[in-house]
């Protein structure tokens, strides 16, 4: 059988773990107990990786346990007391932690290939997100990086639950009075110029350029105008929102009407139908794929629009705000929350987009799944 790299990895660490066993407690980040959970998570590894009859929702399950024996062990080797680049007792159990992981990643994936299921099919992105927290907490603590430089998670979140009151605030204003009218404004007005567009070509010459020269105009020069324009409220974030993703709107709704194929124009001919029935029933259809890109893109520009347009005046509420005020008085875990929000309320945005495309767009091949 043939050694690959990750088999070589393990190897090694298994053999660094039994060896650990041996050595005087406290030495080089050693604890008996702690380095025996972490040498049964790397033989639980093995077995994935060298019995490879193993049904494939067993090997998961050996992963996932293999996983959690790991991340217990490694973190009580934290507690412990092991600190530092000589703590490699620590920096070993990360290592086997690490392809613990992959395997259960790669494992879990297959599995959702084979069974075609949501709940699988969100196991590889979970664990690699839950991975990534519990690293960041390992890795600010183990090499004991300031906090002012890098909070770990678990202060993230002691700040967040302290401060669940002005992070709700600064949701609804950013998100909910600010970033959705915009969206909605620009992306409505993008979506109509480009179907005028559409009917009346020589706008294209003309309205193209002039759409491509506003996109291209840097953030931080049109916030603070639209501050001066529209005031301190939420309505000078909306006219940022809007002219950020005007644009992409437009360019997406131009060519998502120019996809339909000579054919299928050549069949709404033969039925004699006027320009707004090939558009309802035809063009409109072939476009959504490119529209719900445009949208997906824009919900999360438009995020970023309304919290670089916030430091450059907003009432004493906002994401922008939050993370101006907080970064000034050196409070870096509760700009880290103010983070966590805004990635969260993004993500769901898109993540609920592209629920509805797939909804509307079914028919599409991209979407399609094998029998």
């Amino acid at each position: 059988m043939i050694l690959r790299a990750r088999d070589i990895v393990l190897l090694g660490a298994m053999v660094g773990g039994a060896v650990a066993l041996f050595l005087p407690v406290g030495a080089a980040g050693h604890w008996p107990a702690v380095d025996l959970l972490l040498w049964l998570g790397a033989l639980i590894l093995a077995a994935t990786s060298a019995l490879r009859y193993l049904a494939l929702a067993l090997a998961t399950l050996l992963s996932l346990a293999g996983a959690l024996l790991g991340a217990a062990a490694l973190y009580g080797l934290l507690m412990a007391g092991a600190r530092g680049p000589g703590a490699w007792g620590l920096w070993l159990g990360a290592i086997v932690l690490a392809v613990l992981i992959w395997r259960a990643m790669e494992r879990g994936a297959l599995l959702g290939v084979r069974d075609n299921s949501i709940l699988i099919n969100l196991t590889a992105p979970i664990l690699l997100g839950l991975w990534a927290i519990f690293m960041w907490q390992v890795l600010v603590i183990g090499f004991m990086i300031p906090p002012v430089l890098l909070p770990p998670p678990t202060a993230i979140a002691v700040a967040m639950v302290a401060s669940s009151h002005d992070l709700v605030a600064d949701f609804v204003q950013t998100f909910i009075r600010s970033m959705i009218p915009g969206y909605v404004i620009g992306c409505g007005a993008g979506f109509l110029v480009g179907v005028l567009v559409d009917r009346i070509p020589f706008l294209q010459r003309g309205l193209l350029p002039l759409g491509n020269l506003v996109s291209a105009l840097p953030i931080v020069a049109v916030a603070p105008i639209m501050v001066m324009w529209f005031g301190f409220d939420w309505q000078s974030k909306a006219a940022v929102v809007v002219i950020m993703t005007f644009f992409p709107m437009l360019v997406s709704t131009i060519a998502g009407l120019a996809a339909l194929s000579r054919i299928e124009l050549d069949l709404m001919r033969t039925y004699a139908a006027s320009y707004g029935q090939t558009l309802r029933m035809a063009r409109l259809q072939a476009a959504m794929p490119f529209i719900f890109n445009a949208l997906k893109v824009n919900s999360t520009l438009a995020l970023i629009g309304t919290i670089v347009a916030e430091f450059f005046g907003t009432p004493i509420v906002g994401m922008g705000f939050r993370i101006s005020a907080e970064i000034g008085r050196m409070n870096i875990a509760m700009v880290w929350a103010t983070i966590v929000v805004a990635a969260v309320a993004g993500s769901a945005a898109y993540g609920a987009l592209a629920l509805v495309e797939r909804s509307v767009t079914f028919w599409h091949p991209s979407l399609r799944k094998a029998a």
